[in-house]
């Protein structure tokens, strides 16, 4: 029977920024389609969010600005309390498992409510009962001679990632808790959110760890060991390179120098070396892009759910502003990769571009419009 990667299948924004009561499908490629202020961002960055609270970080971090996720007309109540509700569906080997969380944003950030359901059973619900606490009552199913367990949570953390420290797992119905966190947690750690800023990745960089930032302003440091890791990976990137660029390119390399830092040159057809450092801007995007679909977790600067083994895990890329400087040439065959290495369960992306992208040509690729 073949394994089922958990993978996050549908965002919900009940209430958050610009969006109420919106659902989004996503499938292995999804780009959201609009014009600037449509809400693409928003979307983006409240499935991040997510995913960062499913990695156990605490809501200060994942919400530096909470008050602007709060719906737009949003009114404070007597208690002059206000915030938002966002959610997403895990597909996986135990079908789809759906978390959806109620954030107070003010006058104290705080998560006050938060389910995990699977098969229409609520397997994890928490509310909160006293506001001078900083903690939320949760309750889990167990299927035992109890129905249900009780116990206090901190309201800063998802509760769905704490619950493989509270839950024994002795009961059916205990596993079945344990199960679906995991699946969920699993779907949303595995996402490394890039924006590749072509001002800082031409230059030199120092040697360090080989893992891609964000920014993939360390890029020459992550060629200068990918290159050796896996060549048929690097001759894929090479084509790729090729295929968007203008002229035709035999080799990426890392080369270093007497400093101890390390360059990227792209080598062409004809023999000439190019520095990264006098690509374009799209150039610069296109490469760094291309890099990040072509390799895997242990390159790119994630932090996967490590009790769990890569090959069971699905990488999602989280671009803003995908298209962002390429041209049409380099876009298509960018989301052509994307498709291609979708197909093989090697990646997921999604994506936000702007108003006449043209996606919707490209098979494989799920497009959601945004707009009026």
């Amino acid at each position: 029977m073949r394994y089922v990667r958990p993978c996050v299948t549908e965002l919900r924004l009940s209430a958050f920024a610009g969006h109420r009561r919106a659902r989004f499908p996503l499938g292995a490629v999804t780009l959201f389609v609009g014009a600037s202020g449509s809400g693409k961002s928003s979307a983006l960055r409240a499935y991040e969010a997510l995913a960062r609270l499913g990695g156990g970080a605490p809501l200060g971090e994942v919400f530096a600005d909470p008050a602007a996720c709060v719906p737009q007309g949003a009114r404070p109540d007597a208690q002059r309390r206000r915030g938002f509700r966002i959610g997403c569906t895990a597909d996986g080997p135990g079908g789809p498992v759906l978390l959806d969380v109620a954030v107070q944003a003010e006058p104290e950030l705080r998560i006050v409510g938060e389910r995990l359901s699977a098969a229409g059973v609520v397997l994890l619900e928490t509310a909160l009962r006293d506001p001078g606490r900083r903690t939320v009552q949760a309750a889990w199913h167990t299927g035992g001679s109890a129905p249900v367990t009780r116990a206090p949570l901190p309201d800063d953390r998802l509760g769905t990632a704490l619950l493989p420290l509270r839950v024994a797992g002795k009961t059916d119905g205990q596993r079945q808790v344990l199960a679906a966190a995991e699946q969920m947690v699993v779907a949303l750690r595995s996402v490394f959110a890039c924006d590749p800023q072509p001002d800082w990745m031409g230059g030199p960089v120092p040697t360090g760890s080989g893992r891609l930032l964000a920014g993939c302003d360390n890029l020459a440091d992550v060629l200068w060991r990918t290159r050796e890791e896996c060549g048929r990976r690097h001759a894929q990137l090479v084509a790729a390179l090729s295929a968007g660029s203008t002229g035709p390119v035999v080799d990426l390399r890392a080369e270093p120098l007497a400093d101890g830092t390390v360059r990227a040159l792209l080598h062409r057809a004809d023999g000439s070396r190019t520095e990264l450092a006098r690509l374009g801007y799209g150039e610069l995007r296109y490469v760094a892009l291309a890099l990040v679909l072509l390799t895997g977790p242990g390159v790119l600067d994630v932090d996967p759910a490590g009790e769990v083994p890569a090959a069971m895990q699905t990488l999602t890329l989280l671009a803003d502003g995908l298209d962002r400087g390429l041209d049409v040439r380099q876009r298509a065959e960018l989301l052509r990769l994307a498709v291609r290495m979708a197909e093989r369960g090697h990646i997921r992306c999604v994506g936000a571009v702007g108003d006449g992208y043209g996606a919707t040509r490209t098979e494989g690729v799920t497009v959601v419009h945004l707009g009026p």
